[in-house]
This record gives structure tokens, C-alpha cells and sequence, in this order.
């Protein structure tokens, strides 16, 4: 019994590690559009870490760094860090 909690628990872990993974490289790949149709040098979306609420704070492959989040007026904003 105890083979079997500790089996199910541990493909449950690696199926949610896949789907983390698969929601960052969306997420990194949105990031990137992003910045890209605001007219900023950035290249590729490296690395986002959640601030909040759609807020961002990305790393670009360049070395750029960027706050990404939606303005009091609903607009999407680039701000370079």
C-alpha cells in the first residue's frame, strides 16, 4: 500500500513539473511578443517571474531586463529595469 501512495504521488509531481514547464515556455513565448510589438530590444524572453497580477518582471536574452504588467488604464507596459 504504502509502494502505492508513494508511486501515485510521485507521477502526480512529475505530470504538475510538466505542466509548470509547459506553461513558462507559453508564458516566456507571450513575454516575448510582448515586448517585441512595443518596439523594445529584447530578442527572447528568458526568464519571467510573477509580481502579481499580470505583472512580470523578464529577463531577455540579451540581458535586458523589463516590468511588464497592465497600466490603470488596461494597457500593456514595458518598463525597462
Amino acid at each position: 500500500m504504502k509502494i502505492k501512495l508513494a508511486l501515485t504521488a510521485m507521477l502526480a509531481s512529475c505530470y504538475g513539473a510538466a505542466s509548470v514547464a509547459a506553461n513558462d515556455a507559453a508564458l516566456l513565448k507571450d513575454m516575448t511578443a510582448v515586448i517585441a510589438l512595443l518596439g523594445l530590444p529584447c530578442g527572447q524572453a528568458v526568464s519571467a517571474v510573477r509580481q502579481g497580477d499580470n505583472d512580470h518582471l523578464v529577463t531577455c536574452k540579451d540581458g535586458s531586463r523589463y516590468r511588464v504588467f497592465v497600466n490603470a488604464e488596461g494597457r500593456v507596459v514595458a518598463q525597462k529595469q
